[in-house]
């Protein structure tokens, strides 16, 4: 019982324990709860009180900041300390080399609008040659909506304020997004302010970023080697602009156009005009080994945010872009707009010495790209085309203005500065009426094309045609050069056939930095003078027609292109006179002047010219198929000398040997030889060749060419050759002559002996009566004293007028056969009746004429007319008449008494009936006298017989009508 007792005691504690356990559980339970909620409230507390504190804070900042700057701060006025300011990460002024970073996340500013501000404290000494470098670690702040503004906010850095010489303070733009690689921002002065600002603050908004300063001249990448050698590098900033530069004279490594902040990434909200000047064209935009980035990337991800390429067009650069015009502002030609990210392949050429250069950046855009860096210089080589330009590129170059400024050659170069796509230049190389158009390229190279403006992927995309026009006539080409399959020809001369050469450049691409076709191109003018009808495809012959030409000058080509001579080969032109019998029959040059120059070192002399190699100047006719060398000139002559043809064509050709044509008569402006020519004797003239023959009469005009009708009234010039029998004395005497006018322009004859340069006689209207007297020419004179030969002949000229009934004369002519002398000094008479020597003429001639001459009814006998006989000389002269009697076998002492001379035409000597032999015989006298042998009787005659006739015809004529009318 007791244990049944005890059990159920030790039953009843062990259930009130449990009991008294679960009571102080509940108890424990609810005093926690009671803690934690009065836990709760005293934070809610505390974080009211703190919130209520920070905007008492903020208040009471926005209107220290609107009270003078000299007043202390409120932290200062309430006791805080510096350390305590450094734990507040907003609103602040910082030391440079001091990090920040955003604030931190707190109760009192997680998801709640949060602005912050840093101005960095001022440098001592001078703030002017400092900058400061930002470098951000990180930052995420805000999105970027569509590229042009942030959403959630943003972060701004102001460079500069009132004091400083730029700032970007009135827009400052924004920068959002994220960017977890480094970023550096280089201010352009002392004096930086980041805001920072999100709509909702929490820890997916942050950024980090330390700071440095340094010496403006410290930026190598800025400012470059030795600054302080060129202060205004970087332009002159036009006054109370951020990035507004002027540029003046530039040159090499003398201006830099940067985006603000570079090397730095620039800042939003730019708009920054560069105004650029060079002191020669075409001024030249272009980058060296620097990066070009101007929106080039939009987000920091490359799969969401791909690198932009370089392009140009505002549909590819919406947003950042760079802008250059070619010319003084944003009125002038546009070249193009680029952005992207990369190295920038080619240069801008403007095609004055003036650019304009404007960089735009959006509102908002994100924390990276740095910009750009470009020189500015001009294209060398620069060369002032002389010629009149119209347009952008077409040019009229003639030779009246190359003429102008003394130059030998003109010059152009290929288009080097930037043209838009299908663009058309030309040149019109214009020389004056009888020039001919050299054009030539000393330096010529084809690339591809570099800097297109547009794609063309087909053949020929840029290309280069010369045309022999004055306009780009297919039918006229050439030669064709293009960009892709073409090789430049150097050196060698396109010529044209006329006065022009048209040059045409065509471009299909457009360039930035110009053609593809690099050419420097001389062209020049020679004188293509023709004095005849040029024979095609030949080098420098010429013909002359008698029909054309009936006179004129002749010199050596005026055209020295022909003497360049790429193959050594000889120089060949000649000149071909023809005319035709009707016309005239022979052809007179007259060679004034040869100017061969001397060859140094050169064996052949001018001893034989037809055999030598050497410059010469032959003059020959065909004659029965054969070369009949009338002349040859290899030496300069002293005075002209006067060819005339046999017949009715010449040839004159003028040899210059190949191996020194270049160096000796290229660009010679000396002609190698002066001419004139003349067609001569025409129809009117009669024959060519006189004799030879005893006597004989020339008489103009031709009787057979009466009825020739001239096509105009000229001058005629007739040449006769009058030869002469071996060892003969010549005479002649005018033995008629009528002209219209007293002057010797109007009619002269000129008689020229064999190899003399000057006429012999001249007979003209004025002394005319004196040319029946001439003096005999002997044999001497003729060339043929000791020559068994005919001598060269005489040449007869007549020159005046050709209209039929002004002008007429009758030449007559004897062969006399000159006496020789004795030892004693007397007459050889024993010479007389050899030889044809017949009949001694009287006078102190001394010459004979042959018997058939006697009573022809020409006076032979040279100069009897008025001959009286001295009377020292009565015996002497009477011996002669007695021995012409004896030959002639009329002797008759009753005649011999009353004669003091007796000629070959004496009344005395024709009278007595003597006939002469028409042969080599003696005279008869005929038993009946033939009276009707004498002019004078036949005329009365024949006068007698007509008026018998007349009266003979009258009388039948009056019997046959008188007795009709009586009827």
């Amino acid at each position: 019982m007791v244990c049944q007792e005890s059990k159920v005691v030790v039953n009843n504690l062990h259930k009130s324990r449990k009991v008294w356990i679960k009571a102080l559980f509940i108890i424990l339970v609810l005093n926690a709860h009671v803690l934690v909620v009065t836990s709760q409230q005293q934070q809610q507390q505390k974080e009211h009180q703190h919130q209520q504190q920070q905007q008492q804070q903020q208040q009471h900042q926005q209107q220290q900041q609107l009270l003078p700057t000299n007043l202390p701060s409120p932290q200062k006025r309430a006791g805080n300390t510096a350390n305590d300011g450094a734990k507040d990460h907003c609103n602040k002024t910082v030391d440079i080399f001091e990090d920040i970073t955003s604030p931190e996340v707190t109760n009192q500013n997680r998801n709640r609008p949060l602005t912050c501000w840093y101005r960095f404290r001022s440098i001592r000494g001078a703030p002017r040659d400092w900058v400061l470098r930002l470098n951000f670690k990180k930052f995420k702040v805000g999105t970027l909506l569509n590229a042009t503004h942030c959403e959630g906010g943003y972060l701004q850095i102001v460079d500069g304020n009132a004091k400083t010489d730029v700032s970007n303070r009135r827009e400052p733009g924004q920068f959002c997004g994220e960017s977890e690689q480094p970023q550096t921002f280089i201010s352009e002065t002392s004096a930086v302010k980041i805001v920072f600002h999100t709509d909702n603050f929490t820890d997916q908004t942050y950024f980090a970023f330390d700071s440095g300063a340094e010496q403006q001249m410290e930026v190598f990448n800025r400012y470059g080697p030795h600054p302080e050698l060129y202060p205004n590098r970087r332009g002159e900033v036009v006054q109370g602009s951020y990035c507004e530069r002027e540029f003046r004279d530039c040159r090499l490594q003398t201006c830099y156009v940067q985006s603000p902040a570079y090397p730095g990434i620039y800042p939003r909200a730019l708009k920054c005009r560069y105004r650029l000047h060079t002191r020669l064209p075409f001024i030249k935009l272009y980058i060296q080994n620097e990066q070009f980035a101007v929106d080039g990337q939009r987000c920091e991800n490359i799969m969401t945010c791909p690198m932009k390429e370089i392009g140009s067009g505002s549909e590819h650069c919406p947003y950042d872009w760079l802008a250059v015009y070619d010319g003084r502002d944003e009125h002038a030609p546009p070249i193009g707009k680029f952005c992207g990210m990369g190295k920038f392949p080619f240069s801008i050429i403007g095609t004055s010495q003036h650019m304009y250069v404007e960089f735009v950046s959006s509102p908002a855009g994100p924390l990276l790209n740095t910009g750009f860096h470009f020189n500015v210089g001009n294209w060398p080589g620069h060369v002032e085309t002389v010629g009149t330009k119209h347009g952008a590129c077409d040019w009229l170059l003639s030779s009246d203005a190359l003429r102008a400024t003394s130059a030998s050659e003109g010059i152009f170069l290929s288009v080097a500065h930037w043209y838009p796509p299908n663009t058309s230049c030309s040149y019109h190389i214009q020389g004056n009426e009888d020039e001919v158009v050299r054009l030539y390229f000393p330096s010529f190279r084809i690339n591809r094309i570099e800097a297109p403006i547009i794609k063309h992927d087909e053949d020929c995309a840029e290309s280069l045609t010369i045309y022999d026009a004055n306009n780009p006539d297919p039918a006229r080409i050439i030669k064709t050069f293009c960009d892709t399959f073409s090789r430049p020809m150097e050196k060698i001369d396109f010529v044209s056939t006329g006065r022009s050469l048209y040059v045409k450049f065509l471009s299909k691409t457009g360039s930035y930095s110009g053609s593809s076709l690099y050419y420097w191109a001389h062209y020049d003018f020679f004188n293509n003078t023709k004095f005849g009808d040029p024979v095609p495809n030949t080098l420098c012959d010429e013909v002359f027609y008698a029909w054309k030409y009936s006179r004129g000058e002749l010199k050596s080509p005026r055209n020295t292109l022909i003497y360049k001579r790429a193959s050594g080969s000889d120089v060949r032109c000649q000149y071909k006179f023809v005319t035709d019998r009707r016309l005239f029959s022979r052809v007179v040059v007259e060679v004034t002047s040869v100017t061969f120059k001397e060859v140094p070192y050169s064996m052949n002399a001018c001893t034989r010219c037809h055999e030598e190699r050497v410059d010469k100047l032959v003059l020959w006719e065909e004659r029965d198929k054969s070369q009949n060398r009338l002349a040859c000139f290899c030496d300069n002559i002293p005075r002209p000398v006067r060819i005339i043809s046999s017949g009715d064509q010449m040839n004159l050709e003028l040899i210059i040997q190949g191996q020194h044509a270049t160096t000796s008569y290229f660009k010679n402006p000396n002609t190698l030889f002066e001419a004139n020519y003349e067609f001569a004797h025409g129809p009117i003239c009669g024959p060519i060749t006189l004799g030879p023959s005893p006597d004989g009469e020339l008489v103009f005009p031709y009787k057979n060419a009466l009825g020739f009708q001239l096509t105009e009234n000229r001058k005629e010039k007739c040449i006769w050759e009058l030869k002469v029998a071996a060892q003969r004395d010549l005479w002649l005497h005018l033995d008629k002559a009528r002209f219209a006018e007293r002057s010797c322009e109007h009619g002269r004859i000129e008689v020229y002996l064999a190899g003399r340069l000057e006429p012999r006689f001249i007979i003209c209207p004025e002394n005319v009566s004196l040319a029946r007297d001439l003096p005999i020419l002997s044999a001497a004179e003729l060339g043929a004293v000791e020559n068994e030969n005919e001598p060269l002949p005489v040449l007869i000229q007549y020159t005046g007028d050709s209209a039929i009934g002004k002008n007429a004369f009758k030449f007559v002519w004897t062969e006399l056969f000159h006496l020789p002398r004795n030892a004693d000094g007397t007459l050889a008479t024993s010479a007389m009746f050899k030889d044809s020597c017949d009949f001694y003429c009287p006078g102190d001639q001394h010459v004979c004429i042959p018997e058939y001459l006697l009573c022809n009814g020409v006076l032979n006998c040279p100069n009897v007319t008025g001959l009286r006989v001295v009377e020292s000389n009565i015996d002497k002269n009477y011996e002669y008449i007695e021995e012409n009697y004896l030959r002639t076998g009329l002797f008759d002492k009753e005649f011999l008494l009353n004669i003091e001379y007796l000629t070959d035409e004496s009344p005395e000597l024709c009278r007595t009936k003597y006939i002469p032999d028409s042969g080599t015989g003696r005279g008869e006298l005929p038993d009946v006298v033939e009276c009707f042998q004498f002019p004078m009787v036949q005329m009365i005659f024949a006068g007698v017989i007509v008026g018998t006739l007349i009266i003979l015809a009258f009388v039948i004529y009056c019997r046959l009508y008188g007795q009709k009318y009586y009827e």
